[in-house]
């Protein structure tokens, strides 16, 4: 072979080579493709046993099908409503602020003291006075004290302040009922008389100490307790009275009974009452006008009401005096004077948490006879409580 022939045949194999080993650059990898110059490839895809990689297209992806499920992104659900707090019940300690912060000056200079002087006596019995317990319910308080000291039985300023919350209690539960319960101790038919089978309790006080109110907070708290009653709108003078004793009814799930404005309200109640027998609910609250007790011909109106609210088939079974705690002391004169006219069986006190002068419960309890069964203790239709003695006295401390 001549040098030409040979220079020849070393290019056309280099160029064999180059032909035949091609680089891709596929995915971020490298293949190596091998396939003979000229040489068919083999039905599997494969020339001389080497695979082969088919060049990737180029061309642009197909659209998905619309039948091909679509990915959104997830949506959070809201979150739920936060609840609203229920409402704090009410409590002696929580809502006599205001007597107790009279009485803390006086109660802390006591306890001050090395020992019990003269000074010691003159501010319990200002605060006492201040605190409405009353001229009367003072001097006797502190009569009983004085003896005590003088026997050696109190022995310190502490001692004597314990002593006088003991005195207290003591004075406020004597006497003290609870609201007659609904159907006891009801009389044996008469003769020829319908049974009385309706207890009917009266609300009955001057004007603007919340009457209508209590009256639908008692409603509402025994219709929740499972006693349904029936209202009795028994104010006819005022105009709002009625409507306002129709939605404490609508609230509470009772029936009311109204009359026109100006109407005879003894009527009112009869028919109450009527209806009540009629339908088996056993309890009537009937709500009456304000009158003031220096009025004759309006007290005798209310003596009315009390004579045909105890008609067969309706027997009165509490009389409830609702006096604002706020009047202090002008509140005895009148209940002095509805006790002589309607025998009031108890006292409503409404609007305790608003006054310093939370001793008028002592001179109610001590100057009348009369037990103070429910307190007010704020706006809330909970906030009509039963009155505790020990309770009342401990939040004053």
């Amino acid at each position: 072979m001549t040098d030409a022939v040979m220079v020849t045949a070393l290019a056309d194999g280099l160029l064999a080579v180059v032909i035949a080993v091609p680089v891709l650059v596929v995915g971020g990898g490298i293949a190596i493709a091998a396939r003979r110059r000229g040489g068919p490839a083999d039905g599997d895809g494969t020339s001389g046993g080497v695979a082969v990689a088919e060049r990737p297209s180029t061309a642009a992806p197909a659209p998905p099908s619309a039948a091909a499920p679509t990915v959104e992104t997830p949506v959070e659900a809201p979150a739920p409503p936060v609840p609203e707090p229920e409402p704090e019940p009410a409590s002696y300690r929580g809502r006599l602020g205001k007597a107790r912060g009279l009485l803390s000056g006086y109660i802390g200079s006591v306890r001050a003291r090395a020992r019990i002087d003269a000074a010691t006596w003159d501010d319990l019995e200002e605060a006492l006075i201040r605190a409405d317990v009353g001229v009367g319910a003072t001097d006797a308080l502190l009569d009983d004290l004085r003896g005590r000291v003088k026997s050696g039985e109190i022995g310190g300023p502490d001692a004597l302040v314990d002593a006088l919350k003991g005195d207290l209690v003591a004075m406020l539960s004597t006497g003290h009922a609870a609201l007659a319960e609904v159907g006891a101790d009801r009389p044996a038919p008469v003769e020829g008389e319908p049974a009385r089978t309706v207890d009917v309790w009266l609300f009955v006080g001057v004007n603007g100490v919340g009457k209508t109110t209590t009256v639908g907070k008692v409603a509402t708290r025994l219709s929740g307790g499972g006693t349904p009653v029936l209202l009795a709108a028994g104010d006819t003078f005022r105009a709002a009275a009625g409507e306002q004793l129709s939605l404490w009814a609508e609230r509470s799930g009772a029936d009311v009974v109204r009359g026109a404005e100006g109407g005879d309200p003894s009527s009112v109640v009869f028919d109450a009452v009527q209806r009540a027998a009629s339908k088996g609910t056993e309890l009537v609250l009937a709500d009456t006008a304000g009158r003031l007790h220096n009025k004759v011909n309006l007290i005798e109106e209310l003596k009315k009401i009390r004579r045909v609210s105890d008609r067969p088939p309706g027997r009165v079974t509490e009389v409830l005096l609702v006096l604002d705690a706020t009047t202090g002391q002008n509140g005895l004169a009148q209940a002095k004077v509805f006790l002589d006219a309607v025998d009031v069986s108890g006292v409503v006190l409404t609007k305790l948490d608003g006054t310093a002068k939370g001793g008028i419960v002592v001179a109610i309890q001590r100057e009348l006879g009369l037990p103070v069964k429910l307190v007010g203790l704020g706006e809330g239709a909970g906030d009509l409580i039963d009155f505790d003695a020990e309770a009342f006295v401990d939040a004053l401390f």
